[in-house]
């Protein structure tokens, strides 16, 4: 769900260029002398178990745990993390792997991008990509739908640690050179800038870790979005906009926001501002569509279906034993649960009571604390560098490639976006406050003036 870690989910096929000649230091593919088992790189979410948390990563390892609990989910099946390792050995890249560790920022630089390129452009070891493409071919048969294909770090969906929007996601797979390829730039994002960035502030390396490929049948969404089983102030709130989830990962739209009493009880639902969405179609691979005049102002959800996606997240609570943030799609047969992750929550915050006396604007909370600094009104990214620590960063879109600005701002607002958007999970990781949805941000606060963010009450003021 970047540019250099292509983070949106990708439109259509994914490239199958031929590669252009690589440096000697990145070898072709060797055959393995050891021949793995189909058991080594191919595990069925149906048949994996708390063990196999660590070969095929903390995302798909949830989803096995859902699913065993009786909770709806795609399925599908995961290439394991044995599966990159053997790559790398394929392709001779140990030794440049090796090296990172111990190489200056410069040479960590040029290192990840020869390692990401070559596992991005050359051929997958044949002992590995046989057993794949029989168990997708074998999937699509039975599902007759297309596929999603999306990278399961052995490292995100972490608590403090979710990677939201730093990996890759592909949807609408149809064809084998697009699966091969969606395959390969899964591996390839555990080295991309955006990653590596992200695992720097964190104390960690591409290069102590290995990447997993969850590839699962594409729920037909009629709607989807996200939910958090536990806010700051004590509910429960759901996102929802119209087909694909994309475009509330990638804060592109304002969605539904559905508050729940934590025992599961509808208190709201307000609708949001939902212009556009993406879908699948055969032969199509993900596309944007104008949503009808008359589902912009529409709910996505009734009263019922909030409720029993309010029970699931419950739930889900209970299986991973600790507050949660869903994603969630609705298709003919119900809603699904595409992903689950153990949710940053912090204590309330209460503003100065000064700031009550100022104008204000309303929008969706990332559920995180209350800030101050001054307003930095920002029209494109090419603007970002006038952000200076202590700023708060107000913007139309409030997309995960903002991600590398959180370490220096005192809050986040933004005009689209909402509570379960990708930069919202980060934003909550580091305890920043952010209100996201706020109509007319950009013109209605000043450049330069005092601004103060409660990112619990999603209520942005300033000092006229």
């Amino acid at each position: 769900m970047g540019k250099g870690a292509h983070t949106r989910p990708r439109r259509g096929r994914p490239s199958t260029r031929p590669a252009p000649r690589r440096s000697s230091r990145v070898g072709t593919v060797r055959k393995s002398a050891h021949l793995p088992t189909l058991r080594e790189f191919i595990i069925a979410l149906a048949d994996a178990g708390e063990a196999d948390r660590e070969r095929i990563g903390p995302k798909a390892a949830n989803l096995a745990a859902l699913a065993r609990a009786g909770l709806p989910t795609p399925g599908g099946f995961c290439l394991t993390a044995d599966a990159y390792r053997a790559q790398i050995a394929a392709l001779g890249l140990e030794a440049l792997v090796g090296r990172f560790a111990h190489a200056d920022p410069l040479a960590q630089r040029r290192l990840s991008v020869d390692i990401r390129l070559a596992l991005y452009e050359q051929p997958i070891a044949p002992e590995i990509l046989e057993p794949v493409l029989a168990a997708w071919h074998a999937q699509r048969a039975q599902s007759r739908s297309l596929t999603a294909v999306r990278s399961s770090a052995l490292i995100e969906d972490q608590k403090g640690a979710s990677f939201a929007g730093q990996f890759e996601t592909f949807l609408g797979i149809e064809y084998d050179a697009a699966f091969i390829t969606a395959v390969r730039a899964c591996w390839a994002a555990l080295w991309s800038t955006n990653a590596r960035r992200y695992m720097e502030n964190r104390g960690l390396s591409p290069a102590d870790t290995a990447m997993a490929v969850l590839i699962q049948p594409l729920i037909d969404a009629r709607a989807s979005g996200g939910g958090l089983s536990e806010t700051a102030d004590g509910q429960m709130l759901i996102s929802a906009t119209w087909g694909l989830g994309s475009t509330i990962a990638q804060g592109e739209v304002v969605p539904d926001r559905i508050v729940l009493s934590r025992q599961g009880f509808l208190r709201s639902i307000d609708v949001g501002r939902k212009d556009h969405r993406e879908s699948c179609a055969q032969g199509t691979g993900a596309i944007r569509q104008v949503v009808a005049n008359d589902l912009i102002a529409a709910a996505c959800l009734d009263a019922g279906q909030a409720v029993t996606l309010g029970r699931m997240m419950r739930k889900a609570q209970a299986v991973l034993c600790g507050a949660v943030e869903i994603e969630w799609a609705l298709d003919d047969e119900g809603c699904k649960l595409l992903q689950a992750r153990l949710l940053t929550i912090e204590p309330m915050t209460v503003p100065d009571e000064i700031w009550r006396k100022h104008p204000g604007l309303s929008g969706h909370p990332a559920g995180i604390g209350w800030g101050a600094g001054r307003a930095v009104v920002v029209n494109c990214e090419c603007e970002l560098s006038r952000v200076a620590p202590g700023d708060v960063l107000v913007t139309r879109v409030a997309g995960p490639a903002l991600s590398h600005v959180l370490p220096r701002v005192a809050g986040v607002v933004a005009e689209l976006g909402g509570s379960t958007s990708h930069l919202a999970s980060l934003a909550r990781e580091r305890g920043i406050p952010m209100v996201l949805g706020v109509l007319d941000a950009t013109s209605r606060i000043p450049d330069g003036s005092q601004v103060a963010v409660d990112g619990v009450a999603g209520v942005v003021r300033w000092m006229a």
